[in-house]
C-alpha cells in the first residue's frame, strides 16, 4: 500500500489501524538540536483525542505519545524520530455487524475492490484514528517553526457560521468552549445544533478556518509545488474533507480584477489581503488564511439501505462510538498539517539560499 508518507524534506510516515495494537509514525528530516517540549505535544494530542466532551465520540483513549528514537536529553539528534501511540480502548467486536456489508459513503467498498481484503474494525487504516500521528508530528513541526503562529478554529457547523472577519476574533478564546469557536454566542448555537443532531442519530458537517501569521516571504516552489497547492493537498488528505479555499477563494469568481487586486504599500505589504498571503504559489509575508470543508460523518445511528459483499441490498444500522460532528476534534489536525507543509518549505528555503 503506497501513500503513507507526507512531505519532501520534513517527512512523516504513519502506520497502524484504528483497533490494532498501536498507531505510530516516523519523522525524517527534523534538524538536530531542536529542544522538544513534550508537554506541548501532550496538549496538542489532548485537543484531538476522543472522549473529550459530550459532542465527540465516547471512545476513551489517552493518546499518550511514546518517542522511541531521534530525541536524546530533550533534543532532536537529526536521526529518524520514531513514535507510537497505543490503542488502549480497542473494541473490534463493535464492528462485527459490518464485516460483510459496505457502509454508505465510507471507504469499505473501494478498499475491498482495490485490495481484495479490508480491516472492518472501525475502518482500519481508513479511520480518522490515524490523524493522531499527524498531530504528534505536527506538534514537533510547530516547535521548529517557533516564530510562526498557527491558529485554526471552527468557523461553521451546518448553516451556523461566524459572520465576523478573523481579524476581529480573539484566538485566545478558541479553547474556551468544546466546539472550538472563538465567538462565544455562535459557539453555544453550534453546540446546541450538534446535540440535536446527535440525539436524532444523525451527523452534521462544518468548516474550519486556519490563519498562519508571521510566515516569512518566500515559502513555496513553482511550478507544481506551490504553497497553496501543498496546503490544499495536506488538507484534502484529512478524513472527511471535501473542500479547500484560501484567501477569498470562490468569492473571487464574483469580483472584477480591480476589486480583487491587492495594492502594494511602499514596504511590500499590501493594503488588502484577498490573495490570502500567497502570490505565484509563494508566501508574500501577509497572513495566510484558508478554510477547510468537512462533510457529515458517514456512520449514522439510523437504518440505511446498503450493499453487502454478496451483491445484495440490505438494511444496516451504525453502532459503536462515532462523532456526530467531526470539526471540533479536527481543529488540531488542520493546524498539524499546516505545520508539516510549512516545515517542509522552511527547510527547502534554507537549502535554496545556500
Amino acid at each position: 500500500m503506497a501513500g503513507n508518507t507526507f512531505g519532501s524534506l520534513f517527512k512523516l510516515t504513519t502506520f497502524g489501524e484504528s483497533h490494532g495494537e498501536a498507531i505510530g509514525g516516523i519523522i525524517d528530516g527534523c534538524p538536530a538540536g531542536l529542544e522538544v517540549d513534550l508537554n506541548a505535544v501532550a496538549i496538542d494530542m489532548a485537543r484531538r483525542k476522543p472522549g473529550q466532551s459530550k459532542i465527540t465520540t465516547q471512545r476513551k483513549e489517552p493518546d499518550q505519545v511514546t518517542f522511541l528514537s531521534g530525541i536524546f536529553e530533550g533534543k532532536t539528534t537529526g536521526t529518524s524520530i520514531g513514535f507510537i501511540i497505543e490503542n488502549t480502548n480497542q473494541k473490534p467486536k463493535d464492528y462485527s455487524h459490518i464485516k460483510d456489508v459496505y457502509r454508505p459513503s465510507h471507504a469499505d467498498f473501494t478498499y475491498d475492490q482495490k485490495f481484495g481484503h479490508r480491516d472492518y474494525r472501525g475502518g482500519g487504516r481508513t479511520s480518522a484514528r490515524e490523524t493522531a500521528c499527524r498531530v504528534a508530528a505536527g506538534s514537533i513541526a510547530k516547535q521548529l517553526l517557533k516564530d510562526i503562529k498557527i491558529n485554526a478554529f471552527v468557523s461553521s457547523v451546518g448553516t451556523i457560521c461566524i459572520d465576523k472577519p478573523y481579524q476581529e476574533l480573539d484566538f485566545s478564546a478558541i479553547e474556551n468552549n468544546i466546539v472550538r469557536c472563538p465567538d462565544e454566542e455562535i459557539a453555544h448555537k453550534m453546540i446546541s445544533k450538534i446535540e440535536e443532531i446527535k440525539k436524532a442519530g444523525d451527523t452534521i458537517g462544518g468548516t474550519i478556518m486556519c490563519v498562519l501569521r508571521n510566515v516569512p516571504v518566500g515559502l513555496g516552489e513553482p511550478v507544481f509545488d506551490k504553497l497553496h497547492a501543498q496546503l490544499g493537498k495536506a488538507m484534502l488528505s484529512i478524513n472527511a474533507v471535501k473542500g479547500f479555499e484560501y484567501g477569498v477563494g470562490f468569492s473571487s469568481t464574483k469580483m472584477k480584477g480591480s476589486e480583487h487586486n491587492d495594492i502594494f504599500n511602499k514596504d511590500g505589504t499590501t493594503k488588502t489581503n484577498l490573495s490570502g498571503g500567497i502570490q505565484g504559489g509563494i508566501s508574500n509575508g501577509m497572513d495566510i488564511y484558508f478554510r477547510v470543508a468537512f462533510k457529515p460523518v458517514a456512520t449514522l445511528i439510523q437504518k440505511q439501505k446498503t450493499l453487502d459483499t454478496q451483491g445484495n441490498i440490505v438494511d444496516m444500522q451504525g453502532k459503536g462510538r462515532h462523532d456526530p460532528c467531526v470539526v471540533p476534534r479536527a481543529v488540531p489536525i488542520v493546524e498539524a498539517m499546516a505545520a508539516l507543509v510549512l516545515a517542509d518549505f522552511y527547510l527547502l528555503n534554507k537549502i535554496n539560499k545556500i
